[in-house]
Formats: structure tokens, sequence, C-alpha cells
């Protein structure tokens, strides 16, 4: 009998664990993949913030010695204009990371075995066992054998196909379709400073750099030219770049590609994330659109906000209902701004006026550039950024300028 078994050990299972096992839970980790492996489609940005975490939990460094180069600046091009500069630090840190999966998910898999959680990779859950309307299990299959295992309390954190939100029935709110996908590809010899972004009407191209001295360049297309795209991927992305960002294609020219195409389309929404026996955490609870590449940022957060509930409920400081439906008003609050703001940056138009202006009245405003670039590092809220104060003390600085 565990205390806890999370299924999925990735970017948010793989934490989550790590935290419950430092507080002297017994706790099963399961994924049905084995590892080192790959995630097929996952833009692998870590923003300010999820480093911040990382350093809680004494892991930065391990992940710095990855080969994954430290990400430090921003660069935003409007086309008519640019916004340029460093990031500030969240809770001292000031280095972002993008690393590929395949070096940071057995990474954060190995640090929870290293902590006490009991690792199970190639383990396919096939269904959840009940009690008196309560989860109280998950029943699967492990190196060929059917297995049963019992928790107090069982953890979703199987991504955005969740076979545990699935199997209890969590409701979806703020849920709808794509509205745009995209497609990257990895190179040699087109190195970047910071993270790139080329914001173009119906397009957005981006890139930064990855771990073996590899860049990541990938394109977002509208949701209505999915089809189109998909025909022929390589040929869209090139053309993209060549009409929008010739400098980087003549960069790409001279450099190589050194993988294939990945991408696609996903959807939004929040999900309730608790229940009698059950808790969803990372995507498995709550998915925004990658233009603003904040999930393994969010599954960090997540993951801590979801063990403080469950040891408060489990130490009998607060009822575990209670704490957990604490944890779910906790992440909506932190994230329903950003969840918003997310989704209107995925339909790939043109800011509002206001947004225009605001935009342009920050390329002479390095005080507030820095926190708007915090917003997207997860430093500053949205709505704190946006607040109507905050816009006119913006716009009448650029009048005075």
């Amino acid at each position: 009998m565990y205390d806890a078994i999370v299924v999925g050990a990735r970017c948010a299972g793989s934490p989550t664990a790590l935290l419950l096992a430092r507080k002297g839970y017994k706790v099963l980790l399961v994924d049905r993949a084995t590892f080192p492996s790959d995630m097929a489609f996952s833009n692998h940005f870590m923003h300010q913030a999820g480093s911040a975490t990382l350093q809680r939990w004494g892991l930065l460094e391990r992940l710095a010695a990855t080969n994954c180069p430290p990400i430090t600046e921003d660069y935003f091009d409007y086309g008519a204009f640019s916004l340029c500069g460093p990031v500030p630090p969240v809770d001292g840190i000031n280095r972002a990371f993008a690393p590929r999966r395949i070096k940071l998910d057995p990474l954060l898999a190995a640090a929870a075995a290293e902590t006490g959680a009991e690792l199970r990779d190639g383990f396919s859950v096939h269904e959840l066992l009940w009690d008196n309307n309560c989860v109280a299990g998950i029943r699967g299959q492990h190196k060929g054998t059917v297995v049963t295992e019992k928790a107090r309390i069982i953890i979703g954190a199987d991504g955005m196909f969740s076979m545990v939100a699935k199997a209890v029935k969590a409701p979806e709110y703020k849920s709808q379709p794509g509205l745009e996908g995209s497609w990257y590809a990895y190179w040699s010899g087109v190195p970047m400073k910071g993270w790139h972004l080329w914001l173009r009407p119906n397009r957005v191209v981006f890139s930064y750099n990855t771990n073996d001295n590899l860049t990541l360049i990938g394109v977002a297309f509208p949701a209505r030219e999915i089809d189109a795209v998909r025909s022929n991927v390589e040929k869209h992305h090139w053309q993209t770049i060549a009409g929008l960002v010739p400098d980087l294609a003549d960069r790409m020219s001279s450099g190589r590609r050194e993988s294939h195409f990945v991408g696609g389309v996903i959807p939004y929404y929040m999900r309730r994330s608790y229940g009698p026996g059950w808790a969803l955490v990372g995507d498995a609870g709550y998915q925004k659109d990658p233009c603003t590449a904040s999930g393994i940022t969010d599954a960090f957060r997540s993951a801590e906000w979801l063990v403080e509930a469950i040891d408060a409920g489990f130490s009998g400081r607060q009822p575990l209902e209670q704490a957990l439906a604490g944890y779910e008003e906790k992440r909506n609050q932190s994230e329903t701004a950003f969840f918003e703001m997310t989704t209107q940056l995925a339909t790939l138009t043109p800011p509002p006026p206001q947004m225009q202006q605001i935009l342009v009245a920050l390329k002479n405003n390095p005080e507030q550039r820095s926190r708007f670039f915090a917003v997207l590092a997860h430093g500053v809220p949205v709505e704190e950024f946006f607040s109507p104060q905050n816009v006119q003390k913006i716009l009448a600085e650029d009048c005075q300028n």
C-alpha cells in the first residue's frame, strides 16, 4: 500500500513524486515509456520561473551540466520594431533553458528515484481501481505481468490524453480546439543568442538553443492552414522563414538540419483536478497553447502546489478534499490570466490598437520592457503588468519621451 501512485513520470509526475518522497511519503511512480526516451512533440522551453523551481529542488546545475546553454535575453521582432534585452531574474535566477526532453525527463525521473520514490518505467496502466466511489489503486501491465497496486491517492500526470482524467470523467472548462499549429526541427551551425520570436500576421517564427550545440527553429501557422501545412511541412516551414526572416534563412542555408520535423495542434482546457482518491497535475489538468512556451514551467509549479495540498491533507492540517480544492483554486488564480493572454496570442492576429501602443512604448522604456519580459517568464503577473494603472503609466512615460 502506497501513500501515492503517480501515473506519468515526465515533467509533472517526476517532480510530484520527488517532492512527496522528500516529505517521507511512500510513492510509486510509473510510466508506460522506458527511460531515457524523448517526447514526440514538446517545444521544451523552460522559463526563468521553471529554472528557479529546479534551483529549489537542487537540480538546476545538474540540468546545466547536460550541455544545455542558458538563455538570458529575449529578442521579439514585430516587423516594424523589435523589443530586445535581458530577462530579469525570478527568485534570483535569470537563466532560462530549453533542454531536450530526452535529457530533462530522465534527469527528473532519476532524481525522484534517488529521493526514495519507486520508479517503474515500462508500466502501462489499463484501469483505475475503485472502492465505494473512491479511486483506490491502479491495474496495469509491467514486464509482461498484470499488476495491481493501491494507494491513498492516485495522481494523473499523464498529459493531455490522460487516462486518469478520462477514467474519473474530470470535467473540463475553458476548453476549445487549438487556434494554431507549430512545427520545428533542429539545426546545427545556426546558434542563437536568447529566445527569438519573429511575430507577423498569421505566422510566428521561433528559435533558441538546446542541447548538443543544436538550435530549435519552428514556425506557427493558423489552424485554418494546418491541413495544407501537413501536406508538406518542410516546404511551408522554409517558405515562411525565407519570406519573412531572410537573414535567418541565409544562416539556415549555411547550417544543417539534423532532425525530421515535429509538430501539430493541441487543444486548450482546464480540468477539475481533484476528486475522491485522485488528483491531476501538469498537462493532465491544464493545457494552453504552446506559443508562450510555458508547459514545463506550468508542470513544475503545479507539482509544488499539489504536493503542498496533499501534505496538508495527509498530515491532518486540513481535510484532504479541502486542501485539494485549494490546489485547484490556486492554480486557476495564478494561471487564468496567463491562459487568456496565451489564447489571444495564439490567434496569430496583429495586436489590438492599445496593445500595439504599449509594445511601441516599451522600445524606449527599459524598466517596463524588462517587466514585460518578466510576464512571459512568470515573474510578473499578467494582471499586474496590464492593469489600467500600469498601462496608463507606460503610455504617459512614452509621451514624456
